[in-house]
């Protein structure tokens, strides 16, 4: 059996790092401090994803339907693959169409002296009848462990997981996170049978690392099951360990390409558990879905060969 541990966080400081995530590198480094060194060998964290605690419904391919509430704020139920991504899907379909869903893909921004940094909250104008004439909406983040030959270190401890600094400034309070919701997922238990068609797509939840200056790390070429055409978005990001930093070559996170291997079941999972270097710190998620399936429709010019 494979597990993962679901987690999810309230962000209740500012932070100091990625505009898009808190990579799993800086996850992994935050428990590492409070963790035995079998923990620390075996652990791969997932990087984390920024999600508003706002109003929403669930997507049509999740097992439950109909509206959820403020779905933010904590897990959701996880029966079949699909229940996996509903906050790591950058398209935000939980969203209610009467929430800002362009607002919500960014982050309030505080200053700290020459340093700017990304408010654990956003604010928003209301009606100027209405009682109030703002409202905030709260920023969560949302991630997942798994363990390498030895699950049985999962799950860890909330314990631990409550009170993570990360990102820069953390000495002086900064990226503090507080244990809202976990729970244990097996994979192997999950229904994949919208997996099981014969036209998918590969969407790439986090960059894919080509090139990465680590010591001892390997490059790697695109997969030749992904049907790419060479049109692939790139972005060079960092990868910090303590006191040094080195440049990651990456294919960009949130790019859908066809998926063209076989064994969809098998590669549904091994996506979640990721590919390619560092993929233990989070990089090379992926998830496979039906070629005809929901897809924000601005955004669908062109994906598939369809408009």
């Amino acid at each position: 059996m494979t597990r993962i541990q679901q987690v999810l966080f309230e962000l209740e400081t500012d932070y100091q790092g990625h505009p898009y995530h808190v990579t799993g590198n800086a996850l992994y480094n935050a428990l590492a401090r409070r963790v035995d060194a079998r923990t620390r060998k075996q652990l791969h964290v997932s990087h984390g994803v920024f999600v508003p605690a706002e109003y929403g419904a669930f997507p049509a391919a999740h097992s439950q339907d109909g509206y959820g509430g403020v779905l933010g704020k904590s897990l959701p139920e996880v029966e079949q693959y699909e229940d996996l991504f509903v906050f790591r899907d950058a398209a935000q379909r939980w969203l209610l169409d009467s929430r800002p869903r362009d607002a919500h893909n960014t982050h309030d921004v505080t200053r700290h002296g020459d340093r700017l940094a990304f408010a654990p909250s956003c604010w928003f104008g209301r009606p100027p009848e209405v009682s109030n004439s703002k409202r905030s909406v709260q920023w969560f983040v949302q991630c997942y462990l798994h363990a390498g030959r030895d699950g049985d270190v999962l799950p860890v401890d909330e314990g631990v997981l409550d009170g993570l600094r990360v990102g820069a400034a953390r000495n002086y309070g900064l990226g503090e996170l507080s244990l809202t919701d976990t729970h244990l997922v097996e994979l192997d238990d999950l229904d994949y049978s919208r997996v099981e068609e014969t036209s998918l797509q590969l969407e790439l939840v986090s960059p894919y690392v080509l090139e990465s200056e680590y010591p001892g790390a390997d490059g790697q070429d695109v997969p030749w099951w992904w049907d790419a055409d060479g049109s692939l978005r790139r972005r060079e990001t960092r990868l910090v360990n303590g006191e040094e930093v080195h440049a990651l070559e990456t294919v960009d996170h949130g790019q859908v390409v066809r998926f063209t291997g076989s064994g969809s079941v098998r590669t549904a999972k091994t996506g979640v558990l990721r590919v390619g270097t560092h993929s233990r710190f989070g990089f090379g998620e992926f998830r496979l879905r039906p070629a005809d399936s929901d897809r924000v429709p601005e955004r669908t010019v062109g994906i598939g060969g369809e408009a």
